[in-house]
């Protein structure tokens, strides 16, 4: 086992490498999103680099493989950083950075064993000065994303090895993260500890997360380990979001109660709330980027159209909303507009979509500016959701109907991979 290993370099020194990002490259590929889909459709075969993979790595990726996020005090690292950093590795073909991601994330994380632990979310610079793990729990959205970005490596980039540690990761959220809830069936657990929460004075409950599962790559798990709970857990999380939603929104977290043996129901969860944001958000956008073919997706998306209307309404989306009175408060960054680009496409609202495309373009922008890297780091969590939608809306990735991935260096034209 091989101990933490400290980052390569702070953040400040990794400022002065960067300030001379290609800017105009940047600028240029933003304006492509703002052209109609259409225009774009046929072009399977353009130069597959990516601009915006090569802008992140450039301010987040450590020499290392630590994905570093410096918003906090911790200057942390998380789960979900180094597993979404991964996925866009692997779409922009970047084997190299795929494998320090994928080594950090073992070394630090799992605590240098990924047979026996799943990853600790959680990990930065503590009251004493240390660089360690923080919190050992896992988060499974996170745990998720490694075991499908490595197994579409392993089938992709033709390693064994990858192959075996997702399925690994596969195996260990089966057994530590799933439980069978009375009435629904099973269902995703947001972690190992601390969702389950039994009350010898009230029926048991359990606190669910809805933009922990998106359904394009539990169709994958479900194709790949056909014994395992992934099929019931797709269907039960559009089970979830067509009974939780409320005025065509969805919070960031809710609860199920058990109303008895067999049976039980979907709750405003009682320690946060109805509130709809920062997490919620991405429900929108997994549900856009589902194959249009999917049976899943309308009932998904007649689910979830109260984002649509207020967007419409206020002409950006809200930062948060009150599901149940559907009140909005606050305008949501250009992480929110970016990830509603593939759900405005899904829905055949292009006025929309162009329209928040120009904000992404707009504010993104502002963000990579010297003045604005002189004085903190681009935001990490507006441009991880940034490169799941726009790299979907520039068709670099697709997801085929049954979960595979479909990144644009590997296609021949209008041929999808081979299995």
């Amino acid at each position: 086992m091989r101990g933490i290993v400290r980052p390569a370099s702070s953040f400040d020194a990794r400022q002065k490498r960067v300030r001379g990002t290609r800017l105009a490259g940047l600028l240029a590929l933003l304006l492509t999103w703002l052209l109609p889909v259409t225009a774009r459709a046929e072009n399977t075969c353009h130069d597959p680099s990516w601009p915006l993979w090569q802008t992140f790595a450039e301010h987040f990726v450590q020499p290392d493989g630590r994905v570093l996020d410096a918003s906090t005090p911790q200057r942390h690292s998380s789960s979900e950083g180094q597993s979404y950093a991964m996925f866009f590795a692997l779409v922009a073909n970047d084997r190299a950075v795929f494998d320090k991601l994928w080594r950090w994330s073992q070394d630090n994380l799992a605590q240098g064993n990924i047979q026996a632990n799943l990853p600790g979310w959680f990990w930065g610079l503590d009251e004493q000065g240390n660089w360690r793990l923080l919190d050992s729990n896992s988060a499974s959205d996170a745990d998720l994303w490694f075991a499908y970005a490595l197994l579409e490596a392993g089938r992709l980039w033709h390693s064994d090895e990858y192959t075996v540690a997702a399925r690994q990761i596969l195996h260990n959220v089966a057994t530590q993260e799933v439980a069978d809830l009375p009435g629904l069936g099973k269902m995703l657990m947001p972690g190992k500890f601390g969702f389950i929460k039994p009350d010898v004075n009230a029926p048991n409950q359990w606190q669910l997360n809805p933009s922990y599962m998106p359904i394009p790559i539990l169709r994958r798990f479900a194709d790949v380990d056909r014994k395992g709970p992934w099929a019931e857990i797709a269907n039960n999380t559009v089970t979830l979001i067509k009974a939780a939603s409320s005025n065509g929104f969805i919070a960031d977290w809710v609860s199920y109660r058990a109303t008895g043996v067999k049976s039980g129901e979907f709750i405003v969860d009682p320690v946060k709330g109805e509130l709809g944001s920062y997490d919620a958000i991405r429900t929108y956008m997994w549900a856009g980027l589902m194959p249009a073919r999917d049976g899943l997706r309308k009932p998904l998306l007649d689910s979830l159209g109260g984002m649509r209307q207020a967007t419409a309404a206020d002409g950006v989306p809200p930062e948060k909303v009150q599901v149940q009175s559907g009140t909005r408060s606050g305008v949501g960054p250009f992480g929110f507009s970016a990830a509603l680009l593939p759900y405005f496409k899904a829905l055949g609202n292009a006025p929309l979509q162009q329209q928040q495309a120009l904000r992404v373009q707009q504010l993104m922008a502002q963000s990579l500016t010297p003045e604005a890297l002189k004085a903190a780091q681009p935001p990490y969590y507006y441009f991880v959701l940034s490169l799941f939608s726009l790299g979907y809306m520039d068709n670099r990735y697709n997801f085929l109907d049954q979960g595979k991935l479909q990144p644009i260096w590997e296609k021949k034209c209008q041929r999808a991979v081979t299995p």
